[in-house]
């Protein structure tokens, strides 16, 4: 059975570039007569904005996509966020790093490796038990969980399902993007589970809810693809499935960069749900809705497209 989701973060309203999200998600499952669930992932609270939650579905409501659920949000879900950091740590797959960010980059420096434009730089195992099982920089209390990559991927068969392991590069199949690849241990290295102030990590909490909600396809937009390996580490240490995956276009502002509520995307104007959504399905490769099209004559007519085009088959 077919189950996917939308997972929107409250930091504000909907904007162009989430719309496209939020159909194409839509619509896959739609195509394969799944179920559709929302997903409220507001684990960064710092940075979410009061009532953007209750927007967000009124601003899906107006555009006629319903979920077949209840909205879960993932504020409500520490205790199985903090069942999975247990196993995790059982296993040695987990550990404590006090390391700042000043502190890896001070590490990074003195090994003459200098920031990439726009990218973290790789958690360069500081605190990883094997290389300094006292390390705690000038004394300080541990400040994090993270998650030893280097282990999880020793662990991981040479083959799962539609994923491979090989010299340490995970390799999986996008639905949209084709092959794609990524050594996760010189590409990330060990990414944080748990902040350092408490609050649980998107990767941590991202793996977790998809078991939990027994998500089989999830369709997200293309910025996230890179967030995919490490996940699939994740969800094998974990003992969980891989769903299949499958990343849409993004939506560029004016200055070449992806629409987003930090570069100043405008929320929807849905004065005309029609039109709007229409934007959205044309950024799909969608046909435009008939003069006589409701809002959903044009989103039944877009499964149908959806299904023709090939992007209904199952990944």
């Amino acid at each position: 059975m077919y189950v996917g989701r939308f997972a929107p973060s409250p930091t504000g309203p909907l904007h162009a570039g989430s719309l496209v999200a939020a159909l194409a998600s839509w619509l896959d499952a739609r195509a394969h007569g799944g179920r559709w669930l929302v997903r409220i992932e507001d684990v960064d609270t710092p940075r979410c904005v009061p009532g953007a939650d209750t927007l967000i579905l009124q601003q899906l409501s107006a555009c006629c996509l319903y979920p077949d659920e209840p909205p879960l949000w993932q504020s409500n879900r520490g205790g199985l966020y903090q069942q999975a950091l247990d196993q995790l740590i059982a296993q040695d797959l987990a550990y404590s790093c006090s390391c700042s960010r000043k502190d890896i980059e001070a590490t990074h420096t003195a090994r003459g490796v200098l920031r990439v434009r726009g990218r973290e730089l790789p958690y360069p195992g500081t605190c990883r038990p094997e290389n300094n099982p006292t390390h705690r920089p000038d004394g300080r209390p541990a400040r994090a969980w993270r998650f030893h990559t280097a282990r999880a991927a020793l662990r991981m068969p040479a083959t799962a399902g539609a994923c491979a392991l090989e010299n340490g590069i995970i390799k999986w199949h996008d639905r949209r993007l084709g092959a794609q690849q990524q050594n996760v241990e010189s590409a990330v290295g060990d990414f944080i589970l748990k902040r350092a102030d408490g609050l649980w990590a998107y990767q941590l909490a991202v793996v977790v809810d998809d078991a939990a909600q027994s998500i089989t396809h999830v369709v997200r937009g293309e910025d996230l693809a890179d967030n995919t390996p490490r996940q699939i580490l994740l969800q094998h240490a974990l003992g969980v499935p891989t769903p299949a995956y499958l990343h849409t276009p993004l939506v560029l502002a004016k200055d070449g960069e992806k629409l987003s509520k930090q570069n100043g995307a405008e929320a929807l104007d849905l004065t005309d749900p029609l039109r709007t959504l229409a934007q959205a399905a044309k950024h799909l490769n969608l046909r435009p809705p008939e003069d006589e099209d409701s809002l959903p004559d044009a989103l039944a007519r877009w499964v149908r497209e959806w299904v023709e085009a090939g992007m209904g088959r199952l990944g």
